[in-house]
Parts: structure tokens; C-alpha cells; sequence
């Protein structure tokens, strides 16, 4: 089965291909080389197009991707625009204008990129000021931000006759399912739930692929190569979002972003993980879902998911059944899951703690894999006394965890800087942690005991 898809208003079809193929290696490979690999794994940006895209909150926009994390079988039935077209009929796009007006490419490598994520921000609905996050998963080895973030805040509107806005007035294309075999391989995307769970029951040994932000890294950095990937971004049941009077549902294949737009900020500690969850470009792909099925002791949904109580649904072809998240890892890299269930969804409990916190220690303040994540929250009475506790960490064992003992000594006594300090003891024995090239164990360690203090600084006005 062929796929087809729309590339820059120009019909593409594609017959056999290797399901592990990036939409990246696809576009080199046809000699549009304006699309740059730099780093395949989605930090730098180089590599970013932009699709049609219904958001959260029912606008039609141009949605930024990276195209070294996109596999192609994704790319049947979207409209996709490549730097190659963003300029029309001989002139440059009004961006692409600017950034020469402003000089905002230096050796020009990243500068693809950069266009194609300003060209998203240009024709955002609603725009009335820049989102610095439109361009924070761009790099500019070069570092000649200036230049481009003076062309990003001082974008004007698009004209009512530009072709690109006119577009935005029409729905996206719709997804139909995809069944895609050749020698190399299958790519298979159903479009409900019971066709999902019957083609995995035919395929056991089908790969699970969700936005692709971790699978892609693996094929691109790794070489890994899998005869079957199950993709589930357009399984119907698995993006639905329901904040309810006792809970919050939040569908498995949901990308980051329509998640946030979801909340809109209801979630105090999910509100504080967005921003330090890698870049706008990877958060337009991955999922909660995802993040949690890798099972990485390092990933940072887990940590903020269990200082929330989240638990998970498992859905297979013989019913539903729901797993506390704190029994999900079984192990490094291992889950709770059987071969023959899907991940439907995550909900978190109402009403929330009234204390929540997230805490991300990394070299970098942004875009960065932690050395050290710790979630927190706390439900406390009138007078301050502890109801519940929930100490959660990433990156000191080999699960995301949580600090039993020291959650359960806080219950019943006085939120205060002095139970800070009587707890930590407990939370130095809690975990062991190894030290690599992130960061040391000891600094690790020193990490665990201090965040909590932060806590405390940081839920009580600075009080010492």
C-alpha cells in the first residue's frame, strides 16, 4: 500500500519504503538538502518543517517538527511544508526577508531551521507578541541569537491575501489509517482502538510508536531496525483529554503540547515540568504515554506523574485494567505492561495537592536531560499539618521513584523547616545513586536532601 501526502502543495507518493525511514532521509535523498541534519536526535532544530495541524483548542495552524525524528509512514495523509517552499513566486517569505534584512544567518547551517520555526510563529493564531519558545529548540552554533530574535519580535501580521494564512481557514487533512509492508518491513497506524489492539495481536513483535521522539533516536543514533512499528498518533481513543469532577484523563497518545493547551495551567506541577520538557519542537511530538513506556530512569513525566498519584490504564483485546503508577517499573527499562496491552491513558486524581513543585537539575537550564528531577507535593490541613506526602526523583536509582520512609515520616507533623531537616536523613538512605558524566553520586546525593529544602524556601515566601 502506497502512502501519499501533500509536500510544499505538491502531491507525493510513496510506494515502498523502509518503516524506519526519517522524513528527513527522505527529503535529502530527493535532493531537497535545505532541510539540514545537525544532530538527529531533535536538540538542534536544523531539521525542522512544519505540517497543518488542528491544535487543542481547534485552530488550524502551521505546527513546527523535526523532520530527523518524523518516520515517514507519519507523514501519510499531512500537508507539509519544507524550507523549499516557504518562499513563492521568486520572493522570499516575509521571514525569510528579515532574516537577511537583520542578518540573522551567519554560516547559514541552522538558518533552515530557524525559517521554518519562525514561519510557524508568523502564522499563529492569536499572535499579538513573540513566544520565545517558537525558537527555543533551534541552535545557532554560530551564536548569533540576537539578530534572529530581533526578526522573531518584530514580525509583522500576514496579509489577508498571503496563500499560507488563506490556507489556515480550511481544516487539516484527515488521517486515514496505514498499512505499509515491504521487504524491509511494515508501518502500520490504525485509526481506532480495537483495530490498534488487533494488528499488535497479530504482530506481537511489533514496535509501539508514539510520537517517536525516543524510537527515532535509537534508529538514527543506534542503527536499530525494527520489521514492524505500530504507530498509535491517530488512534481516536488515545487523544482524548477529560478534566472531570474526581480526575484528570489524559489520552496516552497525546502530544506535550496539546496536553498543556488541554490544562491551560490547572495542574500547577505539570504547568512547572512543560517549559524544562525539551523544546517546543520535540513537545509538538511526544507524549505523556510515551515518556513513560521508554520506562528511562531519567525521563521527567514520571517524577511529576507520581507526586500526583497518577495512575495508568492498560487496555488489551481481553479488557481494562489500572496500574498505580508506582507499580509501572518493574525495572531498568522495564514495565508493568504485557506484550498484548496499549497504555490508553494517564489520570491524576482531584483535587490536587495543595503543594506542588518540580524541580529539574541539569547543565543546561533548558533543552537538557536531568542529572537530577524531584516532584513534590504535599496535602497539609488548616494548621499546616501533613495529610499526604509524595517525594518523587528521577535519575538516582534505576526507576523514578519515590522515598517511601521519609513520605511517610512527614505524615501527621507540622509543615516546617524543622521537619525539612529531620526527614533528610531519611532521604539520604533512601536511594543510591550512580554517578556518570551528568554528574557525580555524591553530587546526585547532595541533590536529593537539598531540593527538599528548596521546597520548603519555595512553598513558604522564602521563610528561613
Amino acid at each position: 500500500m502506497a502512502i501519499r501526502f501533500t509536500l510544499n502543495d505538491l502531491p507525493v507518493e510513496v510506494e515502498d519504503f523502509d518503516p524506519n525511514t526519517t522524513l528527513l532521509a527522505f527529503l535529502r535523498a530527493r535532493g531537497m538538502t535545505g532541510t539540514k541534519e545537525g544532530c538527529a536526535e531533535g536538540e538542534c532544530g536544523a531539521c525542522a518543517v512544519a505540517w497543518v495541524q488542528r491544535d487543542a483548542l481547534g485552530n488550524t495552524r502551521y505546527q513546527p517538527v523535526n523532520a530527523c525524528l518524523l518516520l515517514l509512514g507519519s507523514c501519510a495523509g499531512r500537508e507539509i511544508v519544507s524550507i523549499e517552499g516557504i518562499a513563492r513566486g521568486g520572493e522570499l517569505h516575509p521571514v525569510q526577508q528579515a532574516m537577511v534584512d537583520r542578518g540573522g544567518s551567519q554560516c547559514g547551517y541552522c538558518t533552515p531551521g530557524f525559517v521554518v520555526s519562525l514561519f510557524a510563529e508568523y502564522y499563529r493564531p492569536g499572535r499579538t507578541e513573540l513566544d520565545p519558545e517558537a525558537i527555543a529548540g533551534n541552535l545557532c552554533r554560530c551564536t548569533g541569537y540576537r539578530p534572529i530574535r530581533e526578526v522573531a519580535e518584530r514580525m509583522g501580521q500576514p496579509d489577508e491575501s498571503d496563500p499560507f494564512r488563506r490556507r489556515l481557514a480550511l481544516a487539516p487533512p484527515p488521517l486515514e489509517p496505514v498499512r505499509h509492508g515491504s521487504e524491509a518491513g511494515r508501518f502500520l497506524r490504525p485509526s481506532t482502538l480495537s483495530e490498534a489492539l488487533a494488528l499488535l495481536a497479530a504482530e506481537p513483535g511489533a514496535v509501539i510508536v508514539a510520537g517517536g521522539t525516543d524510537v527515532v533516536v535509537e534508529v538514527n543514533q543506534r542503527h536499530r531496525r525494527h520489521l514492524g512499528l505500530l504507530s498509535l498518533e491517530s488512534v481516536a481513543e488515545l487523544t482524548r483529554f477529560e478534566y472531570g469532577a474526581d480526575r484528570v484523563r489524559i489520552g496516552a497518545a497525546l502530544s506535550l503540547t496539546e496536553v498543556e493547551q488541554h490544562l491551560a495551567g490547572r495542574v500547577p506541577l505539570l504547568e512547572q515540568l512543560f517549559p524544562l520538557f525539551s523544546s517546543r519542537l520535540i513537545r509538538n511530538r511526544a507524549t505523556l504515554g510515551g515518556n513513560l513506556m521508554t520506562a528511562s530512569p531519567i525521563g521527567d513525566g514520571a517524577p511529576a506523574l507520581l507526586a500526583l498519584d497518577a495512575e495508568v490504564e492498560l487496555v488489551s483485546l481481553g479488557g481494562t485494567r489500572t496500574v498505580p503508577l508506582s507499580e509501572l517499573f518493574t525495572g531498568y527499562r522495564r514495565t508493568a505492561r504485557k506484550p498484548d496491552e496499549i497504555l490508553s491513558a494517564i489520570t491524576i486524581p482531584l483535587p490536587l495537592p495543595d503543594v506542588q513543585r518540580f524541580y529539574k537539575v541539569s547543565k543546561r537550564v533548558l533543552d537538557d536531560i536531568s542529572t537530577v528531577a524531584a516532584a513534590f507535593s504535599l496535602r497539609l490541613e488548616p494548621s499546616g499539618k501533613v495529610l499526604a506526602a509524595r517525594l518523587a526523583y528521577g535519575g538516582v536509582a534505576a526507576t523514578p521513584a519515590r522515598a517511601r520512609d521519609a513520605e511517610a515520616f512527614m505524615v501527621g507533623q507540622i509543615w516546617s523547616r524543622e521537619l525539612v531537616l529531620r526527614t533528610q536523613p531519611l532521604l539520604a538512605r533512601a536511594f543510591s545513586p550512580i554517578g556518570d558524566h551528568r554528574g557525580s553520586a555524591d553530587y546526585r546525593s547532595t541533590m536529593i536532601v537539598r531540593l527538599l529544602e528548596k521546597l520548603w524556601v519555595d512553598s513558604s515566601g522564602g521563610a528561613a
